[in-house]
């Protein structure tokens, strides 16, 4: 699928941040950090450990390139270090440090989040416990609740850029990789084809408007992804994916929710449906019930196994789950991204290439 973007009579593509406040060091990074190993790796970014030495202190510095297939890619990374500048209040947002800029590459140094993604909880043979889950997801709905007050839309939320604090026990969230952010309200609307197959809204591969509320679709692919670990719209080939997505092709199934509270599917629903208008917003997520349940389970630390699922559909907070309805599907195995700060290897430098 080809991505298209809107045309920017001003050289910015719509919805991209052009100022930035932190200072572009031409220091060499090295005279400063030592770094230590490898966290990450995608087609246009390495993250990579680093230890200040003068603190000690431990940093994910990530190289982007300047130039991708023969761009200059410049100012897609000043709006990444924008977007960060914008959102440095915001607790579950990962924090911008400083900046370094090499011959190739500028070098953000970003806040060190030990735990690693979420993916892994998605992927492992124990589920995390429901109680846990509405924890991170609450703080998920805070980050992005933040976000969207200073209209800004993430548009590549998964579990494989919402990262812990710490690993054992699961820490608190930090939401990174915001290459495909865009403000809204800028220029009229905003259409963009962007984003990673499994995650993305309806809307997205219809070229519709985005709003605040495709974010809100990536986070009920998210829950679904946590109580259940399948993800819900995953087909055998990208097609399929963006079949599965366009319809809504959600499995609802008593086997794929076996271990999972009634109001956890309530919550997954009303956030999969087709019709943006018709999502909850995130402040509005924040007052659902699964969220603020003290006790999910006899034991609410206890984890569960896995179990296999399928597909069905959703509406809003007020009305008890529906029969499943036709929903939609799009991308390849989730197993196929456990990586850490995994970037997506087949997403373009922006406004170039395929989907």
């Amino acid at each position: 699928m080809s991505r298209r973007r809107l045309d920017s009579r001003s050289g910015l593509a719509a919805g991209l941040l052009g100022e930035i406040q932190t200072p572009i060091s031409t220091e060499p990074l090295e005279s400063v950090y030592d770094i230590t190993g490898e966290l990450g790796r995608g087609k246009f970014a390495v993250v990579r450990r680093c230890v200040e030495k003068a603190t000690g202190k431990v940093f994910a510095a990530k190289f982007l390139r300047k130039r991708r297939r023969g761009r200059d890619c410049r100012a897609e990374v000043i709006h990444e270090m924008a977007v960060l500048e914008t959102a440095r209040n915001n607790a579950r947002v990962v924090n911008l440090h400083t900046a370094y800029e090499t011959d190739h590459d500028i070098v953000l140094l970003l806040e060190y989040a030990a735990g690693g993604e979420i993916f892994d909880h998605c992927v492992s043979e124990e589920l995390l416990p429901e109680a846990q889950i509405t924890r991170l997801i609450r703080q998920t709905l805070e980050g992005v609740h933040h976000l969207h007050q200073s209209n800004l839309v993430h548009l590549d939320l998964k579990p494989q850029n919402i990262l812990l604090t710490s690993l054992s026990p699961p820490g608190d969230i930090k939401i990174v990789d915001f290459g495909l952010a865009r403000r809204l309200g800028v220029v009229g609307e905003l259409r963009e084809i962007l984003g990673t197959p499994e995650y993305v809204a309806p809307e997205i591969l219809n070229y519709e408007p985005i709003t605040t509320a495709t974010d809100l679709w990536s986070v009920g692919v998210i829950a679904y992804m946590l109580v259940t670990g399948e993800s819900p719209f995953a087909g055998d080939d990208k097609q399929e994916t963006y079949l599965n997505v366009s319809q809504v092709n959600v499995d609802y199934s008593r086997e794929a929710f076996s271990r999972v509270s009634e109001l956890a599917v309530d919550f997954v629903r009303k956030l999969l449906v087709k019709t943006p208008e018709d999502r909850p917003s995130a402040a509005e997520c924040m007052s659902h019930p699964w969220l603020w349940q003290l006790c999910l389970s006899p034991d609410p630390a206890t984890t569960r196994p896995r179990t296999v699922r399928e597909r069905s559909c959703g509406t809003k907070w007020t009305a008890p789950p529906e029969d499943p309805e036709d929903k939609e599907n799009f991308l390849e195995s989730p197993h196929s991204h456990a990586k850490k700060f995994r970037f997506d290897e087949e997403r373009p430098a922006a406004g170039d290439g395929d989907f």
